[in-house]
């Protein structure tokens, strides 16, 4: 028990009897007034004629207790400072009830923006959602100070917590007086309790302003993921205010109310008021980073990473006492966790990539949906490069270079010496992605558009990694060259597989006849050579202009290239032989094109049309 004040000097005290029919004339048990009327709403000399008859209660019990006196008048004050306390006890809920408005959270509310890390991300699509602030607190807080609903301004700041001022001065030092009363007279635990039972409603009002929602454990894990990905951007910013600015002002204000009290009563008033919140808003945490893993999960995952790891150091000053050692060991082990939850979806990730099952071919040797997929995931984890590299610390297990595994690619990490583990695990996911398309070009029956496809998606492959600098940066020129490399070998593959057998009939071997009285060039031979090109071309063109180059730029290229080989080589053999086919019967029948014809016709090329275009019309 806390002594006693010192008594005041001899001529203000108030004698004995009359500080108990003070006590007694405020005894709402016993008189219907006191129980309409509070103490602490009264003129400001009366409260302090009530305190001041408590502090000659409080004087007269000790000196009682030291004398050892047990006699009717010693029982008696017993019973009037049990009146005092009960009555001191509902003043203190009365005044801290009359400032338990939760915090005005516009006061923290940033403008909408754009969150690139909001992905939300399948095997089938990749979309970008705007963030929803929903009045929530900005992922930054500025330097300047930060006002709550009645203007008062913040008084200290500390890193990056933000405290405001909860109750009033004039409150505050009522509250003190009260507590310290109550304390002294040994009614400290309800002192402790009626604090915390208060307060913690204004905290858990707070909570709900902020829409962090009671929810345990099996609750959040039963949740759908795309209902977690809103409540993980709405738990973030909310977390950044409970730690830096609710939970950090319920501590100054215990410090303010209680310090110096009594021993680390400050701390078990704060704690009684905030373990609970505090344990409520990181078991979302919690169980997002023991939820099942999946590739989808992965950014948010970071973005909880990353916001617990900035609120770290911050948690560790709110939470610094040793009663509270068990807030800061939860919040460690779930950023602990957390990291290995997005190592091992990573992990999860690259075995999906190798195992993406999907044997249908695309119409036109597009682009897979699964290259889309994987590309712009693995951008994605560029964005987060420097956390990545943080976590991922090993390098990928490829596993055949040991093994021989012919369903898992090799993986030459001697050519990849210097670089990250993460942008080992970044090539070697784009290794694994080749080849498994590699192996769905196979399943194409004709051979020239599973080498359409392979074009498609490797170029797709090399411009995702040239439009990220991040990516680029991590993957390497060296590499890239090597990926641009086998873009040209798909290309020539390409053109070797359809125009070999085109370009063969303009040849000139097998046309001429040795020692004729003719010209020289077999009629017959001349016209089965242009009706074979006509029907070659015709049919390359059938098909090929129903398959898709979706880049423009690449589609052009591709369309040049041929014309390059194409016409010059039609031009010649038509300038040297439609004489010969002219001057005979039904010329129309053997030519049917003309060097511009074909030129027009190239343009048909890739476009994905399901008939032919400019023949259509020549014939026609």
């Amino acid at each position: 028990m806390e002594p006693p004040p010192p008594p005041p000097p001899e001529d203000s005290r108030i004698p004995l009897d009359s500080a108990e029919k003070i006590i007694l004339q405020w005894d709402s048990t016993a008189s219907e007034e006191a129980r309409e009327r509070m103490i602490f709403e009264s003129d400001r000399q009366e409260v302090d004629r009530y305190l001041q008859a408590i502090d000659e209660i409080q004087r007269s019990l000790s000196s009682t207790s030291l004398s050892g006196d047990d006699s009717q008048g010693s029982n008696k004050v017993n019973t009037t400072i049990q009146i005092a306390m009960a009555r001191l006890e509902d003043e203190f809920r009365n005044i801290l009830l009359g400032h338990t408005s939760p915090i005005e959270t516009d006061s923290f509310t940033s403008t909408t923006g754009i969150d690139p890390s909001s992905s939300t991300l399948s095997f089938s699509s990749i979309t970008t959602s705007p963030t929803e602030l929903d009045d929530l607190v900005d992922d930054h807080f500025g330097e300047e100070d930060l006002a709550d609903a009645s203007g008062r301004s913040s008084y200290r700041s500390s890193c990056s917590i933000r405290e405001i001022d909860l109750v009033p001065s004039d409150a505050i030092f009522d509250l003190r007086s009260i507590a310290e009363r109550m304390i002294s007279a040994g009614y400290l635990r309800e002192c402790i309790q009626v604090y915390g039972s208060v307060r913690k409603s204004a905290v858990d009002a707070s909570f709900r302003r902020l829409g962090i929602e009671k929810l345990s454990i099996g609750d959040i894990q039963r949740l759908e993921w795309e209902q977690l990905e809103t409540k993980i951007r709405r738990w973030i910013r909310a977390a950044k205010v409970c730690v830096r600015v609710l939970f950090a002002s319920e501590k100054r204000l215990c410090e303010q109310i209680f310090e110096g009290v009594g021993t680390a009563v400050d701390d078990a008033c704060f704690m009684e008021t905030v373990k609970g919140p505090a344990i409520q808003l990181f078991n979302f945490a919690e169980a997002i980073s023991i939820s099942r893993r999946s590739p989808e999960k992965l950014f948010k995952i970071l973005d909880l990473h990353d916001a617990l790891m900035d609120l770290i150091p911050d948690i560790d000053v709110v939470f610094e006492s040793k009663s509270s050692e068990s807030i800061r060991i939860q919040a460690a082990e779930i950023l602990s966790r957390l990291a290995e939850a997005a190592r091992g979806i990573l992990s999860e990730f690259e075995s999906a990539v190798l195992r993406e099952p999907s044997k249908v071919p695309v119409p036109g040797g597009t682009i897979h949906p699964l290259t889309r997929y994987v590309m712009n995931y693995i951008s994605l984890i560029s964005d987060y490069k420097q956390t990545m590299n943080e976590l991922v610390v090993s390098k990928p297990s490829t596993g055949s270079r040991y093994s021989g595994d012919p369903t898992t690619p090799d993986m030459e990490f001697a050519e990849l010496e210097g670089k990250t583990p993460l942008a080992l695990h970044l090539i070697w996911v784009i290794v694994i992605l080749q080849f498994n398309l590699e192996g769905k070009s196979k399943h194409y029956k004709d051979t020239s558009l599973a080498h359409l496809f392979m074009m498609n998606n490797v170029h797709y492959i090399v411009q995702k990694v040239k439009g990220s600098t991040e990516l680029r940066e991590m993957i390497g020129d060296d590499y890239l060259k090597k990926l641009s490399g086998k873009l040209r070998q798909a290309a020539t593959n390409y053109q070797r597989a359809t125009w070999v057998r085109v370009l063969y009939c303009l040849r000139d071997e097998g046309l001429h006849v040795s020692g004729s009285f003719s010209s020289g060039v077999s009629k017959t031979a001349l016209r089965e050579r242009f009706k074979s090109f006509n029907a070659m071309f015709e049919e390359v063109h059938r098909t090929q202009a129903a398959w898709l180059v979706p880049d423009p730029q690449l589609r052009e290229e591709l369309r040049i290239s041929i014309s390059e080989k194409l016409i010059p080589a039609y031009r010649s053999f038509f300038g040297r032989f439609k004489s010969h086919i002219e001057n005979g019967k039904h010329p129309e029948n053997y030519i049917k094109y003309s060097v511009e014809d074909l030129e027009t016709a190239v343009l048909d090329f890739f476009e994905g049309y399901q008939v032919s275009q400019h023949l259509r019309r020549r014939s026609g």
